[in-house]
């Protein structure tokens, strides 16, 4: 067995490979940039290297510095995890030249499925069915057009290298192909060097699942069964699953002995995975294979019971596989979810920042948490805004999924925004309920998926009742004992309503009252009424006219995260005197991610119209123009240019003229 492993990679793969180095004692030493100094697999490893600067390719996609690296530390072996160096044929030719175990497949292997058209020449041969279409070396548009036609349509414009939806095009009809052609061409040649392309026959609604396979340095080659990967955005997954909901028996069996038969063709040795894309009608054809461990293996790791990354190390030590095909077993359902720094309801935008706090339910017998931060620690522009990956395991699926949904909903994460409540609405989803999704569900669900969907009365009427204790702590705090002091709507005719403001995400403009338990609201829509009482530590029972209900609440300074029926994300905020209805929020135009003002267009009064530019401010390499939403005149600049400035920070108080 290895003892000196250097994991060339960084986030949550990196500390997963720790997790099973310590506990087989192996050394384990991280690699980081000098932005990643003080990240948590670097504070998680037994030893660490600098490998240089904060940009990747002058850090972790510096293949010679990581050889130094492991030189520098004496590492016996060095483990890419996924993305960075993982595929990369001359880095784990370089390793070798070195003297260092490459704790994955041979180059020759990398190369020989690195390319989709000879990767699918070399299955196809092996007789793994495939998609009909072209993939011949005479890449002019004239043979382009004529082997389209030959294909028919719909079909798929992509490029033969790379992945992740990059230089590829859906052609629905021959007038769209030249534009297709162009357009895969250069997004492929700009992404990844090289603009040769193949065609496709394009599958409507096809499922996306995969087949875990593994091979050693002795002629053994086995599977470890399928995981469905359907739900994705723009080719991007974010929910995998094992097993697949979808496919039968019979159809598994033949899948899965598809993907033995690929990795045998490729000459294939460690960890691997074979890709296919399954017709509504259950055909399945090769699309391509991942030539390293992927993001979503402890789905595999929680049906199977096994540790993936303990067989890449026995492998890549010269060991037999620990176990024969007849000796694995799938049992149970289990379900993975991954939690990316990004505002799915701003278009995905990423989002940058400290992570303040991270709430997750501890782990047990029925959830794994795999994360790469922890409190404290920063989401840079550097790297992927990937935050953690989370896996829910029951006997069945239904199961499976309720602790899915339990968990999301008691996982919170405070200083930057994540697709948290995008995964919740994806698990809720009677489509994704009923194991009835394809690769184009979410893109085509993402307006429902992503609307701001109003909050349950009971996490109205706990954020009111907080933010009048908010207001009486406050007036409390001044030590001034004077009524014309307080801050909770006393007055001489009796208790009057408190303004109070939150943010759902949208502002609104509450105005509440409080006697005993009882909470009443007043809004610009229906009136609302209802008793809230403490039951311990950040559990209250509320009764909002349906009968009492258990809520809980995960609390950061002013933002809340409410659990009830539904999942509701509230921020108090503060509730402007001129402000009487929802509608009124507008006054108040906010930046939409964190950022520099780099250009105020406007000062304290100035009249302005609908749709007025009034600044401008840059985050994540993009400039955005803020807006005003109404007409009115600028009664303050809240911020200055040059400033940095919070994702919802207010920049302005509009007034009416």
């Amino acid at each position: 067995m290895l003892r000196r492993l250097l994991i060339a990679n960084r986030g949550e793969i990196a500390c997963r490979i720790m997790r099973t180095c310590r506990r087989l004692g192996i050394h384990s030493i991280a690699v980081h940039s000098a932005a990643d100094r003080g990240a948590l697999h670097v504070r998680t490893a037994d030893e660490a290297v600098c490998i240089g600067p904060a940009p990747a390719r002058e850090s972790y996609l510096d293949a010679d510095a990581v050889i130094r690296g492991a030189r520098a530390t004496r590492a016996d072996a060095i483990h890419p995890g996924y993305g960075f160096l993982s595929e990369n044929a001359a880095f784990a030719e370089a390793c070798e030249a070195a003297g260092i175990r490459f704790v994955g497949p041979p180059a020759s292997a990398i190369r020989a499925m690195g390319l989709k058209h000879e990767a699918k020449a070399i299955v196809s041969a092996a007789g793994v069915p495939i998609v009909p279409g072209y993939m011949g070396d005479d890449q002019s548009d004239r043979v382009l057009k004529r082997e389209a036609l030959r294909v028919g349509f719909p079909l798929l414009v992509k490029a033969v290298a790379g992945g992740g939806g990059k230089g590829m095009r859906v052609v629905r009809e021959a007038a769209e192909l030249p534009e297709a052609i162009l357009g895969a061409r250069g997004e492929a040649e700009n992404a990844f060097g090289d603009g040769r392309l193949m065609l496709e026959r394009f599958l409507e609604r096809p499922r996306h699942v995969e087949v875990q396979v593994f091979g050693d340095a002795h002629g053994d080659c086995l599977h470890l069964f399928e995981r469905e990967c359907s739900v994705q955005r723009r080719y991007q997954k974010i929910i995998e699953e094992s097993p697949s909901p979808f496919i039968n028996a019979d159809t598994r069996a033949a899948m899965t002995r598809a993907a033995v038969r690929t990795a045998r063709a490729a000459g294939y040795v460690n960890a691997g995975t074979v890709e296919f894309i399954v017709s509504a009608d259950g055909e399945f054809y090769f699309m391509e294979m991942n030539t390293r461990l992927q993001v979503e293996h402890p789905v595999t790791e929680a049906v199977t019971g096994l540790d993936l990354v303990e067989w890449q190390l026995l492998v890549a030590s010269g060991e037999r596989l620990p176990l024969a095909q007849d000796q694995l077993r799938q049992q149970g359902h289990a379900i993975e979810a991954r939690i990316y720094s990004e505002d799915p309801r701003r278009g995905f935008l990423p989002s940058t920042g400290k992570i303040e706090r991270f709430v997750c339910p501890p782990e047990d017998a029925h959830w794994r948490v795999d994360r790469g931060v922890e409190d404290g620690d920063a989401i840079t522009v550097y790297y992927d805004p990937m935050i953690a990956k989370v896996i829910a395991r029951g006997p069945d699926r239904d199961s499976a999924l309720a602790t899915l949904k339990d968990r999301l909903a008691h996982t919170a994460i405070f200083g930057v925004a994540t697709n948290l409540p995008l995964l919740r609405e994806i698990a809720a989803h009677p489509q994704f309920a009923a194991g009835d999704v394809d690769t184009g569900f979410v893109d085509r669900e993402l307006e429902v998926l992503t609307k701001p969907t109003p909050p349950a009365p009971e996490s109205l009427l706990l954020a009111a009742n907080l933010a009048l204790d908010a207001a009486a702590q406050l007036a409390a705090g001044a030590g001034d004992s004077s009524p014309w002091s307080r801050g909770d709507a006393w007055r001489m005719a009796g208790s009057g309503r408190l303004a109070v403001g939150l943010r759902a995400p949208a502002f609104l403009q509450l105005r509440a009252s409080r006697v005993g338990s009882r909470i009443d609201i007043a809004t610009s829509g229906p009136s609302l009424s209802g008793c809230v009482l403490a039951e311990g530590s950040d559990r209250y029972r509320v009764d909002a006219g349906a009968g009492p209900r258990d809520i809980a609440l995960i609390r950061h300074g002013a933002r809340l995260q409410i659990i009830g029926a539904r999942t509701d994300e509230i921020a108090l905020a503060t509730a402007w005197p001129f402000e009487r209805t929802v509608e009124d929020a507008d006054a108040h135009p906010a930046s939409p991610l964190p950022g520099r003002v780099v250009e105020l267009r406007v000062k304290a009064g100035d009249s302005v119209a609908r749709g007025d530019v009034l600044a401008v401010v840059e985050g994540m390499k993009m400039q955005h123009a803020i807006k005003a939403a109404r007409a009115g005149r600028i009664a303050k600049v809240l911020v200055r240019a040059g400033e940095l400035v919070d994702a919802d920070t207010v920049l302005f108080d509009i007034e009416s003229v």
